[in-house]
């Protein structure tokens, strides 16, 4: 008796999606076999969104097929997907925090009688489904006491409950801890056992190839490659395909880094930092590296005087002062992790960001000069080379990665000489990625002084001189770059495994 190849639980063939005078998906083919873990990767404007909204029913295709289960697939609403049994947990999560778990779990799949709820098979089946899933979570508790990721656990049960056999999950893990992206891989690992198949969006390549069993990989709305994340030769080759061409560089030391100290943190504490202190050189690009909650962004916005804090900070020998305010008129600036509802105006145009955070120098005895604003927002296009037909397009239509160099850009209008980047290519394809690691080699080559928070390890070997390694709130260790770092003892430190000596 053979071993018979698994079934394709989801295919589509030809599909393409033509919007004016763009084709988002051009005549895409690939099948999804039952049980697996199939991840889709991509640039932004890949195409996979797009995709996605297709297989969901969002979207209606110009062309081309779908097939469920073998059957042809043609959804006109999410509402027809999940009644395919194809469910969807988004980014943002779908959870009703003032109710309890249970009635989120039931939530629009109600029995009523007369007008009034009553209880029913379904309550005790979804209470099954998420004792089966995750039975530390208490169905009578309600959903705000929960963490981000136990939540997200209640989406999983809610798509398994309601008799889902694809569930889509779109980049997962952009909130969790590593504690909960470990216990959120357990959960998919006992929906693949379940006979679930899972279609995995993320940026993170590390996790698709942990994850895995299959992957398809879109450039440009093409379909470029679906294969076994087995016959797959790591990072590069996934890169590679994305984009067509191998962006990952090893760490060059710089010439431009001096010892002159430009920074000076002493004993910075308050609710979570513990007598954090370090120093930053003219030139250099330092690395803050941790896991979620070891105390990056807190390190950042007290840099940047938008918290209080204990200790001192001294910046080219002066105290900075207590607020944003005063760190951007003493030459500080950050680009925060939420640039969208922190770092940008994107109700207005790039032309009228660009100078948001120096307006003085458009300005003469409160007569503001927009022919300045003008020919600045011209310079910082072409210099940080924002993709855009017009300098007064509004940041909101613009790519993740150009949004970013939006805020790069208003920071160097305020002639900041240190740079604080918390997260700076979180959500950002792999090209736009490398665009804006170039803008940092560049701004501290010319002088000034960059500092990286970031949780992506690759991020900071890539691009930083030293790199200082923090767990629960505390500086654990501080390695210099070089080839011969040691990512093993780097790993230990960050998760806790010990204290931890300067490389």
């Amino acid at each position: 008796m053979t071993n018979q190849p698994p079934a394709a639980v989801l295919a589509v063939e030809g599909l393409t999606k033509d919007y004016p005078g763009v084709r988002a998906v051009d005549n895409v083919s690939f099948s999804i076999d039952s049980s697996t873990v199939h991840c889709l990767v991509g640039e932004n404007g890949a195409g996979k969104s797009t995709l996605v909204k297709m297989l969901t029913g969002a979207l209606r295709p110009t062309s081309g097929s779908m097939m469920v289960n073998g059957s042809v697939y043609q959804p006109n609403t999410p509402h027809d997907a999940r009644e395919c049994g194809i469910a969807t947990l988004f980014q943002e999560l779908h959870v009703v925090d003032e109710l309890t778990v249970l009635d989120n779990l039931t939530l629009g799949m109600e029995r009523s009688r007369f007008g009034f709820l009553i209880k029913s098979d379904l309550d005790d089946k979804v209470v099954q489904t998420l004792a089966a899933i995750e039975p530390s979570i208490d169905p009578s508790a309600r959903v705000s006491s929960l963490s981000v990721a136990q939540k997200q656990i209640i989406e999983i049960a809610r798509a398994a409950s309601s008799g889902a056999n694809v569930i889509i999950m779109d980049e997962p893990t952009a909130a969790l801890s590593e504690r909960e992206v470990e216990r959120l891989f357990g959960v998919i690992h006992q929906l693949r056992e379940a006979a679930v198949t899972v279609i995995y969006i993320s940026h993170k390549l590390d996790e698709i190839l942990k994850l895995g069993d299959a992957v398809t990989v879109l450039r440009d709305g093409k379909h470029i490659a679906t294969k076994p994340l087995s016959d797959v030769a790591g990072r590069s080759e996934l890169i590679e395909m994305m984009i067509g061409r191998n962006l990952f560089q090893d760490y060059t030391p710089r010439s431009t880094v001096t010892d002159d100290v430009v920074l000076d943190a002493q004993g910075l504490t308050n609710k979570l930092l513990k007598d954090v202190s370090f120093h930053i050189n003219r030139g250099e690009i330092v690395g803050f590296y941790g896991l979620v909650g070891a105390g990056k962004t807190e390190i950042a916005r007290a840099l940047f005087g938008a918290d209080k804090i204990a200790g001192s900070i001294l910046f080219k020998g002066r105290m900075v002062g207590n607020s944003p305010k005063q760190a951007i008129a003493n030459g500080i600036a950050l680009v925060p992790e939420e640039r969208r509802t922190q770092g940008l105006f994107t109700n207005l145009s790039i032309r009228e960001n660009i100078p948001v955070m120096n307006l003085r120098r458009m300005s003469d005895c409160g007569v503001f000069r927009a022919s300045e604003e003008q020919t600045a927002a011209i310079e910082y296009v072409d210099k940080l080379s924002i993709a855009t037909d017009s300098i007064d397009k509004h940041t909101e239509k613009l790519s993740g990665g150009n949004q970013q160099k939006v805020v790069l850009a208003k920071c160097l209008f305020s002639k900041a000489n240190l740079l604080l980047l918390d997260e700076p290519t979180r959500g950002v394809d792999v090209g736009a990625k490398t665009e804006i690691y170039d803008i940092i080699k560049t701004l501290a080559d010319e002088g000034n002084s960059v500092a990286v928070f970031s949780s992506e390890l690759d991020e900071v070997l890539g691009i930083c001189d030293r790199i200082f390694l923090l767990f629960a709130g505390s500086l654990k260790s501080e390695v210099t770059n070089n080839s011969d770092v040691d990512i093993a003892h780097i790993l230990n430190v960050v998760t806790g495994g010990g204290e931890g000596t300067s490389q």
